[in-house]
């Protein structure tokens, strides 16, 4: 199997899914305050399940700054990874204080962005099912619809990058940015959740969520259910990583849907194989890639590859917002050809067709 020039970040992100050195035993329930980490040599410790109790707080800039214990004010002070002696407590520390991110993005989607949870699946209570974010909480023949879909490992819905929101901004981290551009060029935007598999169970250990048990699968369910379900005129995809290997296996499993709905296609340094990537996403979509070279720089070409183009930054979790600018760009290019298109053809040719 052939594989582009970034594949080695989701290999080396699979091998360190196995060697990290700290693992949570406990997840906040409900009504809990307290995280519970160990270390590899068994010592655990309880951290807070808030930014306040960790004594951070976002700036209005979205910057992640430490809390005066005297004063409550935020201060300059970013992020400190080594506060414990133990190389271990502090990975434990910043794990922790990781799931605190993940719960501010949530609710500054829903609070500052106005962005609509919706369950996945809809048929089970709800602390048993996963849940992605629409712009609407009902998708219904959108004019342009923007599926945003993340890579893998700790990130969840409405996240690039974890460690970009602690230590750079919310706006380089999260996937805020995209859905802003997005409705000022007419989109609605929905966010996967592709990452968000298991559910604690009683008694200890933990369960598959239904229809989400691993990031493909979620991809999957979440085009059955909420988008090829809501007839869009028009979608277009934008995947970042690994992200752009589900995207790559949802056109495989709904070939008729992408050759005739999909307009766009962007990847932001993705690591899926050339060998697999179908017919119908080259030539519509493209890859913006780590690269010293400007932004939007041509860069070689695989005849069984999308094309690949410099996203101006050489940092891999950067690429997605780095990016951004040349992306839209290309996506509205895109757009323009695809409304000729549809209107050349006739108007019976864009019927919505069922592939479930």
């Amino acid at each position: 199997m052939l594989f582009n020039h970034n594949s080695v970040f989701y290999i080396i992100a699979l091998l360190g899914a196995v060697q990290l050195p700290v693992k949570s035993l406990v997840n906040a329930s409900s009504g809990s305050d307290k995280r519970m980490f160990s270390s590899s040599s068994g010592k655990a410790r309880t951290f807070p399940t808030t930014l306040e109790g960790f004594g951070y707080g976002f700036n209005e800039d979205g910057k992640l700054k430490r809390i005066d214990k005297e004063t409550g004010k935020l201060t300059e002070k970013g992020f400190d990874f080594n506060i414990y002696t133990s190389a271990q407590e502090n990975q434990a520390h910043y794990e922790a204080l990781g799931e605190t991110i993940t719960d501010a993005v949530y609710e500054r989607l829903e609070k500052n962005v106005g962005m609509k949870k919706l369950f996945l699946p809809d048929d089970v209570p709800q602390e048993e099912a996963t849940f992605i974010f629409s712009t609407t909480d009902k998708l219904n023949k959108s004019k342009k619809l923007l599926v945003l879909i993340h890579g893998s490992g700790v990130v969840r819905a409405g996240q690039w990058a974890r460690s970009l929101i602690i230590n750079h901004s919310m706006e380089s981290g999260t996937q805020i940015p995209y859905i802003n551009k997005g409705r000022e060029l007419g989109y609605e935007v929905l966010l996967t959740n592709t990452n968000d598999n298991y559910r604690k169970v009683a008694g200890g250990g933990t369960k598959g969520i239904k229809g989400s048990r691993n990031p493909t699968e979620h991809a999957v369910s979440v085009f059955e259910k909420y988008i090829i379900p809501s007839e869009p005129e028009a979608v277009a995809i934008v995947a970042h990583s690994y992200g752009g290997v589900v995207t790559v296996e949802l056109a495989q499993k709904f070939p008729q849907f992408f050759k005739e709905k999909v307009f766009a296609v962007g990847f932001t340094d993705s690591v899926h194989s050339s060998s697999l990537v179908p017919e119908v996403l080259i030539p519509i979509g493209r890859n913006w890639v780590t690269s010293k070279e400007p932004l939007d720089t041509t860069l070689t070409i695989s005849k069984r590859d999308l094309p690949r183009y410099s996203a101006g930054h050489i940092k891999h979790e950067m690429t997605s917002y780095s990016c951004m600018d040349a992306l839209f760009k290309f996506f509205e290019q895109r757009y323009e050809q695809f409304k000729g298109d549809a209107d050349s053809s006739g108007p019976d040719t864009k019927k919505p067709k069922s592939e479930l």
